[in-house]
């Protein structure tokens, strides 16, 4: 009986029922064991926690930023580029945009988002589209703490800190933060920058379908990239709108309109809304050398003197200008070929891939040819799109066109080409120039650049030719002969001699010499303002030879031109020195202004990313005497001379223009290797060069006015709109006889009248007055 009972008790006390219990039991109390674990092990982390510092006095890696003095961004410098935009500042439709996508129960959450963990549970264990559970603050302490590792302890690390953040942040300027660090691709952090890289436009500016692209970034910035991936970009920005519409972000007509509307996307999201980025990079350049490393990092803005109006100026007529002189020149036939695969897919991977190696330069376009025949080419382009060109458009081409033509150099398919379309949107076939040009123009007043282009393109090549380019000024440098003159006794009514002359190997103390006019023409005795006009070399020559080399060379040196790079030889007369067009803007502003020297400058202010002035030009400006260089009577009768350039001159086609105020000087150095146009109003003075960077002939006939005036004319035309005609008083000192003007210390009778037309002096006699050598070529 006992044995029954035992057995009995046995059996009960261990029950399944029983046994559930035990089971739940212990869970319950391993599970509370691990809670207070958990619990102790947080308590213990949350004292060690980072402070807060770096997002409650935020202070993030801030880009060096240039602009026009009208304040257009024109240039970003850094590992980030980032532009801070206050809360209040971003606009509704941006905020909704990124919470209907990444965190959308943000303003009811303290950190931790458990509605939403379960929600993303739930999705991915039903085998629906894979979800995370990361809150924006989650993602704000992520970014300015954490690494990015997949760890339970940084997973609770981050829990923690979002906690911490949300006690000591509110909701606003948590979403604040975020929008300003996250990254967003193209070295974008935060929205305000990727507006303007991806769109080119202020965030303010945004429209719904451009949030929602935005908003699309931040899961995946390569992924979703609209210039690298538009097609995934457009999927994912679809999705976005359709969130915000279920959210009520936005209504049905809203939505209608954003699903429609098609992106604009910079496809060169390097670009800004000028092209200067030869300025730019001359203003990154000069700002280092004040703030070392510190220029990348501190957020500083750098105000340059160009306006927004007179780059696209310069930079239009320079492209222009070079383009027109490059149909010209003969057709050298495709960049290069490729063969292209016969599956659709695979030809358009390989296309797209060699175009790439190959990139646009503005609106002069590569292209792939996909036929060819003798009357109509088609090609694709790197939008995808197929083009035709047909007529006229294959006119520069066509002898590249025939069977006959050699198979490295024809243009058929496979062919990469470069086309462009004309006025009336026609496509036609071109090619990347060769040659390259710059252009600089600057205010006469005080030196403030207005303009700058240092070359055809500078993705292609960043040598500034306005800054680095010492090249020849050939006869652009006449007039400072022609004032130096002035200076000894001469006068623009002296006659000289237009006729060959010699010199031999002993009188130069070198090889003998025989220079001649550019035309081979001489016209006998004439007035030195004719000689100016027509660009006459022998004038020049014998100017120089009379009032010696030495004493020329010394004198360009008001104008700053460096002795050293400007021998004291004859050849000075025809330009046979050294100077870069930044140098000569200066020089020729000489004249346009009075007498004044002044020197050109780029940059009128730097601030700090809170406004702050920390640098501001104080420019020599003309007008102020111990700036002055030359007598005003000088620079009134050579501004007078260099009128006649534009009037009656090499310079005549300037008169397009219709104004009485120009003045300037054609260059075109010998085997026309350099061609120039130095040329101003007296409140700009502008300077045009083209020419190879490896030194080598334009083409027979090429000149300054025929290659260089153009531009400058090109950009004046645009820059001088609407300014009224300046008339130019007479100065102090000056006497009228005639129809010329004298110092009225030298009047007609008391000076040179006539320039020594015999033989040149003996050497002897030439060593002595000039003191100098002069080695001729």
């Amino acid at each position: 009986m006992k044995e029954k009972q035992a057995a009995s008790s046995s059996s009960s006390k261990f029950s399944p029922k029983r046994l559930v219990l035990m089971a739940v039991a212990g869970l319950f109390g391993l599970g509370a064991i691990g809670v207070l674990v958990l619990v102790f092990a947080l308590a213990m982390a949350y004292p060690n926690l980072p402070a807060l510092d770096t997002i409650t006095d935020y202070r993030p890696k801030m880009p060096l930023r240039i602009f026009t003095a009208d304040n257009v961004l024109i240039g970003e410098f850094g590992e980030e580029r980032r532009t801070l935009v206050h809360f209040k500042d971003i606009p509704d439709v941006m905020k909704k945009a990124v919470l209907s996508i990444e965190d959308d129960r943000f303003y009811e959450h303290s950190g931790i988002d458990y509605l939403g963990i379960l929600r993303a549970a739930f999705r991915n264990a039903t085998g629906g589209a894979r979800q995370g559970a990361s809150t924006i603050t989650q993602q704000v302490a992520r970014n300015f703490f954490l690494s990015s590792e997949q760890t339970f302890k940084r997973k609770a690390y981050e829990a923690l800190l979002a906690w911490k953040i949300e006690k000591n942040l509110s909701k606003d300027q948590i979403l604040e933060l975020y929008m300003n660090q996250i990254y967003l691709g193209q070295r974008a952090f935060g929205f305000q920058s990727a507006a303007q890289i991806y769109f080119g436009k202020d965030l303010r500016d945004i429209t719904v379908a451009e949030a929602a692209m935005l908003a699309g970034l931040p899961k995946a910035p390569s992924a979703y990239n609209p210039v690298v991936n538009p097609t995934r970009a457009k999927t994912r920005q679809q999705y976005i709108l359709q969130r915000m519409h279920q959210l009520g972000y936005i209504n049905d007509a809203q939505f209608a309109q954003a699903k429609e509307e098609p992106l604009k996307i910079k496809t060169d999201s390097t670009a800004f809304g000028v092209h200067a980025e030869y300025v730019a990079e001359m203003a990154r350049q000069l700002v280092y050398e004040q703030f070392k490393e510190d220029t990348y990092t501190r957020g500083l803005n750098v105000f340059t003197t160009i306006t927004k109006a007179d780059q696209d100026a310069a930079y239009l007529a320079l492209r222009r200008g070079v383009m027109d002189y490059e149909r010209r020149r003969p057709y050298r036939g495709p960049e290069s070929f490729i063969d292209i695969p016969g599956a659709k897919l695979d030809a358009d991977e390989a296309i797209e891939a060699e175009l790439a190696e190959h990139p646009d330069s503005d609106n002069i376009i590569a292209a792939v040819v996909l036929q060819a025949s003798a009357t109509q080419v088609q090609a694709t382009i790197a939008s995808g799109d197929t083009i035709t060109i047909s007529g006229q458009g294959l006119a520069f081409a066509r002898a590249w066109l025939s069977d006959k033509a050699a198979p490295n150099r024809r243009v058929r398919r496979g062919a990469v080409i470069r086309v462009m379309q004309d006025d009336e949107s026609k496509w036609l076939i071109t090619q990347m120039p060769e040659v390259e040009s710059a252009f600089v123009a600057a205010n006469t007043e005080d030196g403030s650049i207005r303009a700058l282009v240092g070359g055809f393109d500078f993705n292609r090549n960043k040598f500034n030719h306005v800054t680095q380019a010492w090249r020849q000024p050939g006869s652009s440098f006449k007039p400072f002969i022609y004032s130096a003159s002035l200076e000894r006794g001469l006068s623009p009514a002296t006659i000289v001699n237009d006729a060959p002359i010699s010199f031999d190997a002993g009188q130069t103390g070198g090889q003998a010499w025989e220079p001649k006019n550019y035309d081979n023409k001489y016209e006998g005795p004439m007035t030195m303002r004719r000689g100016l006009t027509s660009s006459k070399n022998m004038i020049s020559i014998r100017i120089l030879n009379k009032i010696g080399a030495r004493y020329g060379q010394e004198y360009a040196a008001r104008f700053g031109f460096e002795p050293e790079r400007n021998p004291a030889y004859l050849t000075l007369a025809l330009g046979a020195g050294a100077t870069t067009p930044l140098q000569m803007a200066g020089a020729y502003a000489v004249f346009a202004n009075g007498g004044y020297r002044i020197s050109p400058y780029l940059i009128s202010k730097v601030t700090d990313s809170d406004g702050k002035v920390l640098s501001e030009a104080r420019p020599a400006r003309a007008g102020d005497e111990a700036n002055r260089v030359i007598d005003a009577r000088n620079a009134f009768l050579m501004d007078s001379m260099l009128k006649d350039v534009v009037r009656y001159g090499t310079a005549a086609k300037a008169m397009a223009l219709k104004r009485t105020d120009l003045a300037g000087k054609t260059g075109t150095t010998n085997d026309s290797i350099d061609a120039w146009f130095a040329g101003y109003q007296p409140k700009v003075v502008g300077i045009a060069w083209m020419g190879y960077d490896k030194p080598r002939n334009l083409g027979a006939r090429e000149t300054g006015g025929g290659l260089a005036l153009p531009i400058w004319i090109g950009y004046m035309q645009k820059a001088l709109k609407g300014e009224p005609n300046v008339v130019r008083e007479v100065p102090a000192g000056l006497v009228q006889y005639g129809s010329d003007y004298y110092y009225a210390e030298t009047p007609p009778g008391s000076g040179v009248e006539t320039l020594d037309v015999g033989p040149p002096p003996a050497p002897e006699q030439q060593k002595e007055r000039d003191a100098v050598r002069n080695e001729l070529f």
